[in-house]
C-alpha cells in the first residue's frame, strides 16, 4: 500500500512537548474516526452517538502532516492509531505506511501501534504489517460469546478471535488483549482470560473502567479495581513484579507470570492507581484537536491552522502551547471532577 504524502520538508526541531511540570510528551495517540461498529455498554449508548461531520474529520494527508510535525519538530517517538474504531478508516494502511517511514531527529524509526476492537482485522492484518505497523492491542472483555454480545451489543465474538489470530500470524507481536471488567457483568473472568491468553501467547492487559462513557452511566461501585484484579490473579498464578522503573511512562503496571517464559499480564489502574506524574502522551482527535490529557475539558484546534494555511512551525508552536497547559493529574478522585464533554469514542483511546 503506498504511503500518503505529508507535505514538504520541515525545519530542525526547536523544542519538544514539555508541560509546566517538566513532563515530556513523546507518545502520540491519533484518533482516526469517532465511529465504531460495536456499542459497548461502558463506552456508548445502544443507539450510538452523533458522529462528526465528514468535512470536520482530518483527511489522510492532514493526519500524516500532523504526525510528521509531531515526529520531526516535537520529539514524538511512538504513534498509536485509535478510534472510535480505526479499522473503519479506509486509508489506514497508507497512513500507517507514511508514519512508519518517518525518522526522529536522531534517525530512529517511529514505533507504530494500533488499538482496535478486532472486527475486520483478519482481512487487514498482513497489509498493515507490510505497511509498517508494529503491534496491536485488541479489546476482548469476555470469553463467552453470549456475554460478549451483551457487553458489545453485537454478536461478533468469533470475528474478534479471528482478528487476534490474524494479527499473531502477521507478526504484529506481542499481540496485546485489553479487557475491562465490570462488577456483576464479567468480573469473574480475570483468571479464565489470563489462562486463555497464556495458552495463545497473547499479553493480557486489564483496564479499570473509566468515566468516559455516556454521561451518567459510570458508577464507582461498578468499578473492579486494580487491587481486586491483582488479588484474584495472585490466588491462581505466581506473579513476579517488573523491576522498579520498568514502567516509565507506560500506563500498565506489568508482572511476569511464573512458569510461562516471556508472558506478562498488566493492569492499567487509571482510576485508583493513576500514572499522571509520568504521563508522556499527547492526543489528536479525529477532527484535529489537541488534547493534553484523556480527561481534559479543553482542546486546541490544529485543523483550523492546517486549513488556514499555517506553516509547520506555526502548527508546532500551537501544539507546544497546548501541551504547556496540561494539568498535574486527571482528578477523578477529586470531588470537583467533571467528566469531559466528549466520550471515549470521540476522544480516542
Amino acid at each position: 500500500m503506498g504511503a500518503v504524502s505529508g507535505g514538504g520538508a520541515t525545519s530542525r526541531p526547536t523544542g519538544g512537548l514539555v508541560d509546566r511540570y517538566g513532563r515530556v510528551a513523546t507518545d502520540l495517540r491519533v484518533s482516526l474516526t469517532d465511529r465504531c461498529n460495536l456499542r459497548c455498554t461502558y463506552c456508548m449508548p445502544a443507539e450510538g452517538l452523533p458522529w462528526a461531520p465528514d468535512d470536520t474529520v482530518l483527511t489522510d494527508a492532514e493526519v500524516v502532516r500532523l504526525v510528521r510535525i509531531g515526529v520531526e519538530l516535537l520529539g514524538v517517538r511512538e504513534v498509536r492509531f485509535t478510534g472510535g474504531e480505526p479499522l473503519l478508516r479506509r486509508g489506514l494502511e497508507g497512513i500507517v505506511g507514511a508514519t512508519a517511514a518517518l525518522r526522529t531527529a536522531d534517525d530512529v524509526p517511529v514505533r507504530t501501534a494500533l488499538t482496535t476492537n478486532g472486527l475486520g482485522l483478519d482481512k487487514r492484518a498482513h497489509a498493515l504489517a507490510a505497511a509498517g505497523l508494529g503491534r496491536v492491542n485488541v479489546s476482548l472483555d469476555s470469553l463467552d460469546p453470549q456475554r460478549f454480545a451483551v457487553i458489545a451489543r453485537r454478536d461478533r465474538h468469533a470475528d474478534v478471535l479471528a482478528g487476534l489470530a490474524a494479527a499473531a500470524a502477521a507478526g504484529l507481536a506481542p499481540v496485546k488483549v485489553n479487557a475491562v471488567l465490570v462488577r456483576g457483568v464479567n468480573d469473574d473472568e480475570a483468571v479464565p482470560l489470563l489462562t486463555w491468553a497464556l495458552a495463545h501467547g497473547y499479553h493480557l492487559r486489564f483496564i479499570e473502567q473509566m468515566p468516559l462513557g455516556p454521561h451518567g452511566s459510570w458508577r464507582r461501585e461498578d468499578l473492579v479495581t486494580a487491587r481486586e484484579i491483582l488479588d484474584t490473579l495472585s490466588a491462581a498464578f505466581e506473579l513476579v513484579a517488573e523491576p522498579d522503573g520498568a514502567r516509565a511512562g507506560a500506563p500498565a503496571e506489568t508482572w511476569h507470570v511464573a512458569g510461562h517464559p516471556g508472558a506478562t499480564v498488566g493492569v492499567i489502574g487509571s482510576v485508583t492507581r493513576p500514572f499522571c506524574g509520568a504521563c508522556d502522551r499527547t492526543r489528536l482527535t479525529a477532527d484535529g484537536q489537541v488534547r493534553s490529557c484523556l480527561f481534559a475539558r479543553d482542546e486546541d484546534d490544529l485543523r483550523g491552522l492546517l486549513r488556514g494555511g499555517a506553516d509547520d512551525d506555526a502548527v508546532a508552536d500551537a501544539w507546544r502551547a497546548a501541551m504547556r497547559g496540561k494539568a498535574a493529574g486527571h482528578g477523578i478522585d477529586d470531588p470537583t471532577f467533571l467528566q469531559p464533554a466528549r466520550t471515549m469514542s470521540a476522544i480516542g483511546g
